[in-house]
């Protein structure tokens, strides 16, 4: 694997070929990897299990994972996750550097983040805590090799309220963090993408407790992959010994996916050490009943080599006769979950509570055997459970009419739950007035708080009414287990839909720009002020008789949306059911929707500023490029999508007396001051040409303007002067991409120009002449960085992309080929960078327009 010397790994690769399957898919992921279902792990998803264990037993942590980038930028995925059930932790599967996220932080920064418990935590990171409002430690180290940049290793672990995160532990996770950052180096020297773009991997951690009742015997060479089990062992693993295998396949085909990344994870282990190793886990059987598996390992000769073997004992936990036969006598039903939420035991009463027969429990996931158990409002309190110490207490509905009440007490290798009959009263699922509200523990009630103050702080961050829109749909209507969702904006004395989801196509349109006379809720609501609940469709007809209803006989509730006292539009949830609103639930609401109000008040504002500040991006552009007989030029330019800052790119095309000059630019940052400076520079490029000067010329006087100019700033350029007639050209650049030339026959080069460094840094930089020819139907391009770089990838390979696209224009228009370039830029949603671009063909004959 990457990061371990070739020796380390050799013997890996073999077993994975031995097994029959290849070692690494040249092609991507492999089958078991991010995007397949295959039992044999991928190996990118092997090493990161790997760490993440090791991290997590070396600082003494209970979970933990590894982010890695994906294929849209700045974007990172959670690629495996370790001790945690990957489920209940989806709003934190994708993570954007720009977050106020400590994952996000450590990546961008570069620099490891400790957090000894939550109160440190929300101080520095309020809106992961209203996420997980739990008193838990974290670590997180950005995984870094050299000057390549991967991801982010983290571990969570039990708070130490008033200790900070000792010196040991930071060097620990820094230690791990590094080898994993030399284990995908190796990787990505062998072909293998460190990337991620599908769901985590779940991992089982090693267990601790060992209560052995009957064992099996397998050696396990690592070298050859060959294992060789005894009867006992078949017997555990429901085989006998002629069918078994004698394979590592044979294994793996027994035992879960998640099992088998902690099992070979302790082999790579047993491989890389040089001392004996010894290690438990429990593991999921084919009939679902709970193993423990213990493995030693050492260096034994085989032949005149020496060799890495395995000695395993699987014991069979069995069903605990004496525990169960104590547990079935107690009349509250007793059940145990794993960390990953597998169901590991189950009482007789509790077989009769939830309805399902141990059979069919035993080793299934609790939600996916349970639907009504994974109800979303229920997911905090199993957050709780794993990441806090103290038991966490709800009542959980399995139908209308019964309701349980349901107690999870938290241990190092998983969950102990007690379920009974419950006849208190109990809010609906997704109740905002929490399930078992002011019956648990301090992590109950902030659990039952978090979805609102998530939603707070998240519309704290949303610039755009599409962004307002979409917190609310992901926050606002899981918090109350809402299904629908529709905002209409105030814009002279109308209301007009910004924003639905979950209402049948075309249903609203009928209320698009209603005027405020009219007699609807939605309008009545914002005249008024005043919320208007409704428990039930049947409610809401009564209210308002003949007004248009939809097929949904659920719940509505209609929110005036006001700002400071002025009034912004109105907010519509839909629920699938009839419920009621309890006071808490219609006090919460209101506020919330103030909080929506001033969100959607504040992105029109940056609606307005946002097209202020394009056209004024566009005014420091050129409006035309002149028009010559025997050459085009076409220029194109694309904002960045993050914030509404102006960017720093440009292009010109200037006539002077010595030629053509062709100029791109790219100034540092964005902002109000890089456009300014960008209008500057481009100026100064423009003055000195028309002045006579020669390119070299050009390129240092410009850059001492700009030190003279701001000392703080600094800019790339690239400057070609080009005879129309001849096709000579003279060209200079300052610390700019290469500029690509595309031939009439079709051979497409990236151009090697000399150059110096970027204007703003050295006043007595000197900036070398490279001489050039186009001959007639050659196109030459020159563009900025924000075209060819991607986060986590080489700017090599975005280059030749861009070569690659340019070749394949062909005969295409001048003004085709330059929207072939931006496409790929063009699709994509979430651009960091503005970018610039500028094409130039000479031609033939004068004003054909097209190559020869």
């Amino acid at each position: 694997m990457r990061g371990a010397p070739a020796g380390e790994h050799a013997g890996c690769v073999t077993w994975y070929r031995a097994a029959g399957r290849a070692a690494v898919n040249e092609g991507g992921a492999e089958p078991g990897g991010p995007n397949g279902t295959d039992r044999v792990p991928d190996e990118l998803a092997l090493v990161l299990a790997q760490a993440a264990i090791g991290a997590i037993e070396a600082v003494g942590g209970y979970a933990g994972g590894v982010y890695l980038p994906s294929r849209t930028p700045g974007l990172l995925r959670l690629a495996v996750m370790a001790g945690l059930p990957s489920r209940l932790f989806r709003p934190w599967w994708r993570m954007h550097v720009n977050r106020p996220f400590p994952v996000a932080d450590a990546h961008r920064s570069g620099q490891a983040i400790h957090l000894g418990d939550g109160e440190e935590a929300m101080r520095r990171y309020p809106q992961l805590m209203a996420g997980l409002p739990f008193p838990f430690g974290s670590l997180y180290a950005p995984v870094v090799s050299g000057r390549q940049k991967f991801g982010v290793l983290v571990v969570l672990r039990p708070a130490t309220p008033g200790h900070p995160v000792t010196h040991a532990d930071r060097l620990r996770m820094h230690n791990a963090a590094a080898r994993l950052g030399t284990a995908l180096v190796t990787l990505g020297a062998r072909g293998v993408p460190v990337l991620w773009d599908g769901e985590p991997v779940s991992v089982q951690l090693p267990a601790v407790t060992t209560p052995p009742v009957r064992f099996g015997r397998f050696d396990w060479d690592l070298g050859t992959g060959a294992i060789s089990a005894d009867e006992e062992l078949c017997a555990i693993l429901g085989t006998n010994r002629a069918d078994f295998g004698d394979t590592v396949d044979a294994l793996a085909a027994r035992l879960a996916p998640e099992d088998m990344y902690g099992l070979w994870s302790i082999a790579r282990q047993a491989m890389e050490t040089g001392r004996p190793i010894s290690r438990s886990m429990r593991l999921r059987g084919p009939d679902g009943r709970p193993h423990l598996l213990e493995l030693s390992a050492q260096a034994q000769p085989r032949g005149d080599s020496p060799g890495r073997r395995l000695t395993g004992f699987l014991v069979d936990l069995g069903t605990g006769p004496t525990v169960a036969e104590a547990t079935d006598r107690l009349p509250r039903g007793l059940f145990a979950l794993d960390r990953l939420g597998r169901i590991t035991y189950v009482s007789h009463s509790a077989e009769i509570l939830l309805g399902r027969p141990r059979s069919e429990l035993s080793g299934r996931v609790l939600w996916e055997v349970l639907p009504w158990f994974g109800n979303p409002a229920y997911e905090d309190h199993y957050r709780a459970a794993l990441l806090a110490r103290d038991p966490v207490h709800f009542m959980a509905r399995r139908s209308p009419q019964d309701v349980l009440s349901v107690t999870l007490y938290p241990g190092h290798e998983g969950l102990t739950a007690t379920v009974s009959p419950s006849d208190q009263p109990s809010y609906p699922p997704g109740s905002i007035a929490l399930p078992g509200a002011g019956l648990g523990s301090p992590a109950d009630r902030a659990s039952a708080l978090y979805r609102p103050v998530a939603l707070a702080i998240a519309l704290t961050e949303a610039v755009t009414a599409r962004q307002v829109s979409a917190v609310v749909t992901e926050e606002l209507l899981p918090a109350f287990g809402g299904r629908q969702l529709a905002i209409y904006l105030l814009n002279e004395r109308h209301l007009y839909l910004a924003w639905e989801t979950g209402f049948p196509q075309g249903f609203l349109n009928r209320f698009d720009g209603v005027g405020l006379d009219a007699r609807l809720p939605g309008v009545e609501t914002l005249t008024t002020g005043r919320p208007i609940f409704f428990e039930s469709m049947e409610h809401l007809a009564e209210a308002y008789p003949g007004i248009p209803l939809d097929a949904n006989v659920g719940a509505r509730a209609f929110l005036p949306l006001i700002a400071s006292g002025r009034p912004v539009g109105s907010c519509i949830l839909g629920f699938d059911r009839p419920r009621g609103f309890s006071p808490e639930e219609r006090t919460v609401l209101t506020a919330l929707a103030g909080l929506i109000a001033q969100a959607l008040q504040r992105a029109q504002r940056y609606d307005t500023e946002a097209a202020l500040a394009r056209g004024l991006q566009d005014a420091l552009l050129p409006h035309r490029l002149p028009v010559l007989d025997q050459v085009d030029t076409v220029g194109r330019y694309l904002p960045g999508t993050q914030g509404m800052e102006v960017g720093g790119d440009w292009y010109d095309v200037v006539e002077t007396d010595r030629g053509l000059a062709l100029v791109i630019g790219d100034v540092q940052g964005h902002g109000v001051s890089a456009a300014a400076t960008m209008g500057q520079l481009r100026s100064a490029v423009r003055a000195f040409a028309l002045s006579g000067h020669d390119p070299e010329e050009v390129m240092t006087g410009t850059n001492r303007l700009l030190i003279d100019l701001d000392p703080g700033q600094f800019a790339s350029c690239c400057y070609v002067v080009l005879d129309p007639a001849t096709g000579s050209a003279q060209a200079v650049r300052a610390g700019h991409p290469q500029p690509l030339l595309r031939h009439a026959n079709g051979r497409t080069e990236v151009l090697d120009l000399a150059g110096g460094v970027v204007l703003g840094i050295d006043v007595d930089a000197s900036y070398p002449v490279t001489e050039l020819r186009l001959g007639p139907g050659d196109v030459l391009a020159l563009y900025t960085d924000g075209l060819v770089e991607q986060a986590g990838i080489d700017i090599d390979l975005g280059v030749e992309r861009l070569r690659g696209s340019l070749a394949e224009a062909g005969s295409s228009s001048l003004a085709g080929t330059a929207d072939r370039l931006m496409n790929e830029a063009r699709q994509a949603t979430d651009r960091p960078d503005d970018i610039a671009l500028l094409v130039a063909a000479r031609w033939t004959e004068s004003g054909t327009g097209n190559p020869p």
